[in-house]
């Protein structure tokens, strides 16, 4: 594992543990490149932020402004026959894809819609090959029915990936350039990326583990690594970055010290870092959040958790927020102090449930004031 926290861009502890390799003994260091998920998604949802503060949407905006496809859409109803649909009450809005309320899971869910994603995605991947993109996946997915009305319920799916989208279409470029140009270069990102640049890269990912019922571990292929290859041209929203811990550190910190690179480079405002991390969840929706996962203690901004006041059982301060990753990564921000921690390991199963809440105690227990 590797575990970094910094305060004010000052890093105060590393720690760099165990190996990125097992068998051959490479030892986990600053260099090692981990499959970070979705703490893609924090980045995804900085970077549309950026596209908000320059006046290209508004969150209120229906989505069909941008995709006429998703105009008009319909909800999926269980019956006797198998399924039928209804007209949705309300149009999906930029801030449903934000706020995980759109109504579309991930098309590796459990849910009689996640089957209806993947068929479709099997046609794009046979109409399209090695050109396939987020634009077009976007586009299709727009046949597919919802699980629910738009805003009326979380649930943790696909709206990073229309962001991802969105944020193509707007900008003129794609994904990962944006995101590339915006965010990696003035940060000083540079073991970040959607793609190996070089066998470098390769040469220094993290081998993932799975660990048997005798608490022994395999080493397993790395799941969606083929995301990362050269030739690949999916640019997802809501995971398929690989990173390392001190280059994602970076990143946090900015979040942290009011949308500033280290060198005075204003990326992001800090009033709208503070609109990112204010619960958007009310009611019913707010409920399905916290009933998922280690989430008792927060609420759901645009694309975090977020410590609210009033309930939970950790010791972060309110206001502090970040996401963590399938196969163990995590990231805790807090702004009224400039501290940033990020977490990574490569496990399967990925024991966020029981890491992430400890690692948390165990930080702002140890933070001091000055």
């Amino acid at each position: 594992m590797a575990c970094l926290c910094a305060k004010n861009y000052k890093t105060i502890y590393a720690a760099y543990l165990g190996y990125a390799n097992e068998e051959q003994k490479i030892p986990v260091d600053g260099k090692t490149r981990f499959r970070i998920f979705s703490m893609t998604k924090l980045i995804t949802c900085t970077a549309a932020l950026m596209l908000f503060e320059r006046g290209k949407f508004a969150l209120s905006d229906p989505l069909s402004m941008y995709f006429p496809e998703y105009k008009n859409p319909l909800i999926y109803v269980k019956d006797k026959e198998g399924y039928h649909t209804e007209k949705s009450e309300k149009e999906i809005t930029i801030k449903d894809c934000f706020t995980m309320t759109c109504g579309l899971p991930y098309d590796i869910n459990e849910e009689d819609v996640s089957a209806l994603m993947r068929k479709r995605e099997e046609v794009l991947i046979k109409e399209h090959g090695k050109n396939y993109d987020i634009v077009s996946e976007v586009r299709a997915m727009a046949q597919i029915p919802l699980m629910f009305t738009p805003g009326s319920h979380y649930y943790y799916g696909y709206g990073h990936d229309i962001l991802a989208a969105l944020i193509q279409l707007l900008s003129g470029e794609r994904t990962s350039d944006f995101i590339q140009k915006e965010i990696f270069d003035p940060v000083g990102m540079t073991d970040t990326a959607y793609r190996y640049r070089s066998e470098e890269d390769r040469k220094h990912m993290c081998t993932p583990y799975e660990t048997d019922e005798q608490g022994r571990r395999h080493p397993i292929p790395g799941a969606r690594d083929a995301w990362h290859e050269m030739d690949a041209n999916y640019d997802m929203g809501g995971a398929g970055l690989f990173s390392t811990a001190p280059d994602y550190l970076k990143f946090t910190q900015v979040l942290a010290n009011g949308g500033k690179t280290e060198e005075g480079q204003q990326l992001i405002g800090r009033h709208t870092i503070d609109l990112m991390r204010t619960n958007q969840l009310q009611g019913a929706a707010l409920q399905d959040f916290q009933n998922s996962g280690k989430h008792e203690s927060y609420g759901y901004g645009l694309g975090v958790r977020t410590r609210i006041p009033g309930i939970g059982d950790l010791s972060a301060p309110v206001g502090e927020f970040g996401w963590g990753g399938f196969l163990g990564s995590y990231n805790s921000i807090d702004p009224s102090s400039g501290f940033s921690c990020v977490y990574m390991h490569q496990l399967m199963p990925d024991l966020n449930d029981y890491w992430h809440p400890r690692l948390n105690a165990a930080i702002y227990g140890m933070l001091a004031d000055d």
